[in-house]
């Protein structure tokens, strides 16, 4: 008997997450655990548990599915389901698992769940890490995850501000991609900032401190999942 990936539904169409729910309920080893109709539930669920497979509308009221895969530091296997073609695009960006177009066929949502179970299995296999891997211009430095007090994103690079270090380690890469290597204490604050919860010293309006003294922006739409982690 193979391992059962549990399914969070996100979808304000009430057809469309019935339609979702009966594709699971009918899928050996899946099993369907909870449903969220927009993104700030979602957040809640997401930091009750953890979940294998997320199925994510697009356009939702209050956080769209796209901000919500912004704002999460972990990368749950994410299928987008949706009933336009336009957000594909940034539905890989975020390193979605898949994409489907509503109506969703059984066909079309076997293919996109063996996608995720692909994914799942990946992680499982990974040791858990307690170190980050930064590949410089020069070479490759090994550093302790808790000593990553934040990170910050320019361009196509990565600033990443480290403790005992005044200057920050800058390494080619996305925030979404360095989120994956990651653990449950960092919280993505801003567009361009994921921040180590254990670092932060205050917050205040639409900014937080630090440990190392450094002043991050908190967006608006990132509020919520800080104030979720109990620091905002």
């Amino acid at each position: 008997m193979g391992p059962t990936y549990k399914c969070l539904i996100v979808d304000d169409e009430v057809p469309a997450y019935l339609v979702i729910q009966s594709h699971i309920k009918n899928t050996p080893g899946l099993e369907f655990i909870a449903s969220a109709s927009n993104g700030k539930e979602a957040i809640q669920l997401l930091e009750q548990r953890r979940f294998d497979i997320v199925f994510l509308d697009i356009n939702m009221p209050i956080t769209t599915g796209i901000e919500l895969m912004e704002q999460l530091p972990f990368r749950p296997a994410t299928i987008i389901t949706t009933a336009y073609s336009d957000y594909a695009l940034d539905a890989f960006k975020y390193d979605a698992v898949d994409y489907l177009v509503k109506p969703i066929g059984l066909p079309a949502f076997t293919k996109a769940v063996e996608k995720a179970k692909i994914f799942c299995d990946a992680k499982v296999l990974a040791p858990n890490k307690t170190m980050l891997s930064l590949k410089t211009a020069k070479d490759t430095i090994n550093v302790p995850i808790t000593d990553v007090i934040y990170i910050e994103s320019y361009g196509n690079y990565l600033k990443v501000y480290l403790m005992g270090r005044q200057m920050p380690v800058v390494v080619y890469g996305a925030l979404s991609a360095i989120a994956n290597d990651l653990d449950a204490n960092f919280v993505r604050v801003h567009k361009s900032f994921i921040i180590n919860i254990m670092h932060t010293q205050n917050t205040a309006g639409q900014e937080v401190r630090l440990s190392n003294g450094s002043i991050v922006p908190v967006g608006r739409k990132y509020r919520i999942l800080l104030s979720e982690k109990g620091r905002g």
